[in-house]
């Protein structure tokens, strides 16, 4: 008995078509799992109260960036990885001098675009001196001899007669803080890694209906 064995033409384009199916369906699979973990990322950050604003620092690219692979693969990443990091993994915050973190209180007021201010930035803006005020119970202040104006801000007293002015508390002081922890990304990831291979399938079928 003899066996004889051909790749005849139409085997080899078969063989092509498919692998070109999968390259296609690996592709879109990637780009389907990065798509889903930067809208779930986003949601997370705008659920926690973040603002759209950090939300939309997640981006995602599809790797090639051009054509399909069977070796594809998609990075999903935030162009604000620092504060993103941090409501992430909830650490702890010291001063980089050793010394004293200062907290905006709210007569400390707002700085452009609504970033919190300093202690130097606050005296440069209100022309006021900020006075420490040590406390044995409880956070030491920073604190400015004005007055409040109508939103609620330390601003510096216009009487020449002292009427009015009050001891306004700008800052508090703490050694440390604590922030919390407001996302899990990592719980969203593994979501997203493990539906990769039934997208795969999903899309190697949907190339041959």
């Amino acid at each position: 008995m003899k066996l004889k064995f051909e790749i005849t033409p139409d085997l080899v384009a078969a063989m092509a078509a498919e692998v070109a199916a999968g390259e296609r369906a690996v592709t879109a699979a990637m780009r389907e799992a990065g798509t889903g973990l930067k809208t779930a990322w986003r949601l997370q950050i705008t659920g926690a109260g973040l603002g759209t604003r950090l939300a939309n620092s997640i981006r995602s690219q599809t790797f090639p960036r051009s054509g399909e692979s069977l070796d594809a693969a998609v990075l999903v990443w935030s162009k604000a990885p620092v504060i993103v990091g941090a409501h992430d993994t909830g650490p702890l915050i010291r001063s980089r001098d050793g010394f004293w973190l200062a907290i905006p209180l709210p007569a400390a007021g707002r700085g452009r675009r609504g970033a919190k201010l300093t202690p130097g930035e606050w005296e440069r803006r209100r022309g006021l001196r900020l006075r420490f005020v040590y406390r044995r119970r409880g956070p030491s202040l920073l604190v400015a001899d004005g007055r409040l104006n109508t939103k609620g801000l330390g601003v510096a007293s216009r009487s020449k007669t002292g009427r009015g002015r009050t001891t306004v508390p700008i800052f508090l002081l703490v050694p440390q803080v604590k922030l919390p922890k407001r996302l899990n990304l990592d719980r969203d990831a593994e979501r997203a890694l493990d539906s990769v291979p039934g997208l795969i399938v999903a899309n190697w079928v949907e190339t041959r209906l």
